[in-house]
């Protein structure tokens, strides 16, 4: 195969499929630490310009890694819808763009094709494309899931209640449980990230946050994101669990880097259908973030991006209720700014919807990074307009157990009136039937967490 194009007078030649995606990715500290990224602006543009001629066949044929020897790749690639798939692979990444951005394409033309897709294909058509477009092919794409209320129906923006504490003061996260819902933060889910996630520990959580939600009636989930085989074991003692959580990474070494397998995950899906409180048909919460393989030296030479796809072809396998990308949580080293977590963001959040599975963002960044409060407000924005499901809420969004920044309870707040979006149906009427929420609009008694004291 010829890999080679004519720029400005140089010539420009790839030596594989993986090269050519790697140097037309938008530059990344991470493409560049790992020593794939493109060495000039002339030579990324190279690589877009062959890469737009590549056909979605060729690249079906070149995964990231080998079938043999991955497991990732076969989930992928085994879940293709051969026909729809053979409608489409002489398509030439170039014009997979165009038609995606067609004013004649809907979104159920677009969520059709995507299960004739593999990851690569999702990965290749996103290099070619802009902030803007990769903003208006998102918004056409409405992914919806239900567990305990239903997420990402046109007009609405949902909110995690993240009520993270350094000691797993229940008395705590009590406290900041009740901040978030009087903001209307938790119709995602109310999930905490443990300090201590020993089995015990995490079954008093559960037990708490579900006895918030069966006192106060509210039709939302709970989750503690501790390990998924701990939330197994939990299940199997009779914890009240709500969603169960894991993070993914886009091969199999970087997953068993993270202690999991396909055969584990298959386990505690058929686990959550099983015990789960909730009333489904969607159980399962995965955290995804660019840079995880690198990370793991599992990503084989190929572009972050690219194996970020991955991640979202692995996910469709579990019916999510919800994806979200940790976009700037892993630090300069493989977001270097804003402007690559940005980048990031909104690639990510456009590759799971074109995945077909329901994506949300944690616009955050590190205390290293070279980003500000208001990069991830502007982040924040962009992808409410591209029809994001859903962000994080932590008190005034710095979370002192994490230690990152990310985005606050009235963010979500903020947003929906900036765009005139709602909570989730189900969030809403129950903001409604408690006062407050009347019309859309908060009330005067948002904002003030001593509301949830009057219950007792």
């Amino acid at each position: 195969m010829l890999l080679r194009t004519k720029l400005f007078g140089n010539t420009y030649e790839f030596g594989s499929i993986k090269e050519v995606m790697a140097k037309a990715n938008e530059e990344k500290s991470g493409d560049r630490l790992a020593g794939i990224a493109a060495r000039s602006v002339s030579e990324r543009m190279a690589a877009r310009y062959v890469l737009a001629e590549v056909t979605l066949e060729t690249l079906r044929n070149h995964p990231a890694v080998p079938y043999e020897q991955d497991e990732v790749t076969r989930v992928i690639q085994d879940s293709v819808n051969e026909t729809i798939y053979n409608e489409i692979k002489h398509w030439t990444v170039g014009e997979f763009r165009e038609w995606l951005l067609a004013d004649t394409t809907t979104g159920d033309m677009i969520k059709r094709i995507s299960n004739g897709l593999t990851a690569e294909m999702v990965a290749a058509v996103t290099k070619l494309m802009s902030n803007m477009d990769l903003m208006v092919a998102a918004r056409k794409i409405r992914i919806t899931a239900h567990c305990n209320n239903t997420i990402g129906l046109e007009g609405t923006l949902a909110s995690r209640n993240q009520p993270n504490h350094p000691t797993d003061s229940p008395e705590g996260i009590r406290a900041t449980i009740y901040e978030g819902l009087s903001f209307g933060s938790g119709d995602s889910v109310i999930g905490i990230n443990p300090v201590d996630d020993s089995l015990g520990s995490v079954m008093r959580l559960l037990e708490m946050t579900y006895d918030i939600i069966q006192k106060w009636e509210i039709p939302t989930q709970n989750c503690v994101l501790a390990h998924v085989t701990t939330q197994m074991e939990a299940m199997r003692r009779g914890a009240p669990v709500g969603l169960v959580f894991q993070s993914l990474a886009g091969s199999q070494k970087a997953n068993e880097a993270f202690g999991v397998t396909v055969a584990m995950m298959d386990e505690a899906y058929e686990m959550a259908k099983k015990y789960c409180w909730t009333a489904g048909p969607n159980y399962m919460y995965f955290e995804t973030g660019q840079g995880t393989a690198l990370s793991a030296d599992a990503h084989y030479n190929t572009d972050q991006l690219t194996m970020e796809a991955r991640i979202y072809g692995l996910a469709k396998r579990y019916k999510p209720f919800q994806v979200n990308t940790v976009v700037g949580f892993i630090g300069p080293e493989y977001l270097y700014d804003s402007v690559q977590i940005t980048r990031a963001g909104l690639e990510d959040h456009f590759m799971g919807k074109l995945t077909g599975i329901p994506m949300g963002c944690d616009a955050c960044y590190t205390n290293h990074a070279k980003a500000t409060q208001n990069d991830i407000e502007n982040l924040a924005v962009l992808l409410t307009a591209a029809g994001c499901n859903y962000f994080m809420g932590v008190p005034m969004g710095d979370d002192v157990m994490l230690s990152y920044q990310c985005t606050s309870y009235h963010d979500t707040a903020a947003l929906r009136q900036l765009l005139g979006l709602r909570p989730s149906p189900e969030f809403e009427k129950w903001m409604e039937s408690i006062g407050l929420m009347e019309n859309g609009k908060l009330t005067e008694k948002a904002g003030d967490a001593s509301f949830f004291l009057q219950r007792k």
